[in-house]
C-alpha cells in the first residue's frame, strides 16, 4: 500500500477526530449524530495512522511529498 497522505494531511485528521471525540463525550453531540461522529473519528484516526486514505485513491488525490514509499 502507498502512502498518499503528508503529515499536515494526518495532523489534521487527528485534530479533527479529537474533537469530535471530546464532543461525544462532553454530551454535545448524540444520538445518531454521535455514533456517526464517534465512526468518523475512528476512520480519521486509522488512516492517520497508516498515511493511506483509500478515497484519496478514487478520487486521485496525493498529499504526500513521496509518494514511492510503502
Amino acid at each position: 500500500m502507498i502512502k498518499n497522505m503528508g503529515s499536515a494531511d494526518r495532523g489534521i485528521r487527528l485534530v479533527i477526530a479529537a474533537l469530535l471525540i471530546a464532543l461525544y463525550f462532553s454530551g454535545v453531540v448524540t444520538g445518531t449524530l454521535g455514533v456517526i461522529a464517534l465512526i468518523l473519528a475512528g476512520v480519521f484516526t486509522l488512516t492517520s495512522i497508516v498515511s493511506f486514505c483509500p478515497l484519496y485513491t478514487i478520487v486521485g488525490l496525493n498529499t504526500c511529498r513521496n509518494s514511492s514509499v510503502k
